[in-house]
């Protein structure tokens, strides 16, 4: 364990590594969300011409090229701080401050989404309790079960993977009764959601695949915790690599049911509520089910998301990026950066209540979160490309094709983000930039250190 030494005063408190694989993977599906293709189903079915599990498919083989590179380089360099590292390590100090500033927007904004999501869905649910008072709870909430410590947050996760995956297979049940139930003569009825000659435009199912690419992001937070994993050499590269295959083949299975019950020939009342829609016509209590889980959901991917916004900022903070008084210190006790979670917490709170004035939503938020995790998801790739490809005097294909793969698809998905998203990143980025180059004096000193502390056995 990486506990300070007894009797050693001066020995700073570290990481403890108490995460398993099953830990990590459980992480990484929690903040996934095994739900993940619910909430867009109807969007993936209306931009894809119905072919939903084709673009799911298709996008679940695009990120495993990034997973492979992220599991590669958290080999190599097994130490919290994730993308900022690699890239700071294999390529130059300067792009990975800029990678691990483009990420602390990525995963700062995740747990505000989510706490503006938990936060409305509860108010729907009790109206009589003001928007405030649920986002205070679910803030507070959050912080507090992730300040006692990654055990706790880890058995969460279990739990709430477990009652998830309860509702998931109670969906498979009424969706299995409901298609047998009812007569289907067309021979191409079961293969459908899969192609449909009817329907095929390649254009729309590539435009399709686009959206569905974006339904696993999150995966990277595995490599945040690789300083409190066990044998993270082999876990993370496992962990992150089960997950993005558990959670694209689960979510192919899931919108597979949903495009039986309800066939992409015919349009849903509300294409943002689509699958609420498909749940009630399987089973109508489902209405109210699906509505629970996604609260559910959300509250795991918050948790989550906190959990992994504030071992980023220790990692950036211990290599002197961001304060290291503030932003590296561990908790002795718990040895959790517990300033890190109460600062997420604070600032998740903040752009919550901002949503009662209008400045901020939780479309804006989520289209600026992709702006900060397509680029880390290049700079990742490009550092697996430099040091497992052009550093090796033996050229291997799967030491090439992985990372450049990766690579290109997050650049095109990037570029296709919308204008104010890019503009609000554009502006994030900026403000970063400029921090670093007064930090640097005009950027003529390190701008980060990036020595690792020594592994421990």
């Amino acid at each position: 364990m990486a506990t300070s030494q007894p009797g050693t005063a001066s020995a700073a408190p570290r990481l403890r590594r108490s995460l398993t694989l099953w830990d990590l993977i459980f992480y990484g599906i929690i903040v996934i969300q095994p739900v993940a293709p619910l909430s867009v189903f109807g969007v993936l079915s209306d931009r894809g011409r119905g072919h939903v599990v084709t673009t799911v498919l298709i996008a679940m083989v695009a990120m495993l090229f990034t997973a492979i590179s992220y599991g590669r380089m958290a080999r190599a360099y097994p130490s919290a701080g994730s993308a900022f590292t690699y890239v700071g390590q294999e390529i130059n100090p300067a792009l990975g401050y800029v990678t691990g500033w483009s990420m602390v927007m990525d995963y700062m904004l995740n747990p505000m989404i989510c706490t503006v999501w938990c936060s409305q869905q509860a108010h729907v649910f009790a109206p009589g309790v003001p928007y405030s008072i649920w986002a205070i709870f679910f803030a507070l909430v959050f912080t507090l079960l992730n300040i006692q410590g990654v055990k706790t947050s880890a058995r969460v996760n279990t739990g709430l993977a477990a009652g998830m995956g309860v509702v998931i297979a109670i969906f498979f049940v009424a969706a299995a009764r409901y298609v047998f139930g009812h007569p289907h003569g067309d021979a191409g009825f079961l293969t459908r959601p899969f192609y449909d000659p009817q329907m095929w435009n390649t254009k729309a199912v590539l435009g399709g695949t686009s959206i569905a690419v974006l339904t696993y992001i999150g995966f990277d937070g595995i490599s945040t915790l690789s300083e409190e994993a066990e044998n993270p050499r082999r876990n993370i590269l496992l962990a992150t690599v089960l997950t993005c295959l558990v959670i694209g083949i689960l979510s192919a299975i899931e919108v597979y049911a949903a495009q039986l019950i309800w066939p992409a020939a015919e349009p849903f009342p509300n294409v943002d509520a689509a699958f609420t829609f498909v749940a009630a016509r399987a089973w109508q209590p489902l209405l109210v089910i699906v509505g629970f889980t996604l609260l559910v959901a959300n509250f795991g991917s918050g948790m989550g998301s906190q959990l992994g916004a504030a071992r980023l900022l220790y990692g950036m903070g211990r290599s002197n990026a961001l304060p290291k008084s503030f932003f590296g210190a561990v908790d002795p006790k718990r040895h959790v950066p517990r300033n890190n979670v109460v600062f997420v917490g604070v600032m998740a709170l903040g752009a919550a209540l901002l949503v009662n004035y209008g400045l901020f939503s939780y479309g804006l938020g989520a289209e600026m979160l992709n702006f900060g995790a397509l680029i880390a998801f290049m700079g990742v790739n490009a550092a697996a490309f430099v040091r497992y490809y052009l550093r090796n005097e033996e050229k291997k294909l799967t030491n090439l094709i992985p990372p450049i793969a990766g690579f290109l698809i997050c650049l095109l998905l990037w570029l296709n983000l919308s204008r104010p998203a890019k503009i609000a990143g554009t502006v994030w980025m900026v403000v970063g930039i400029a921090f670093g180059a007064w930090k640097t004096r005009g950027f003529q000193g390190n701008l980060v250190d990036f020595e690792l502390p020594p592994e421990e056995s």
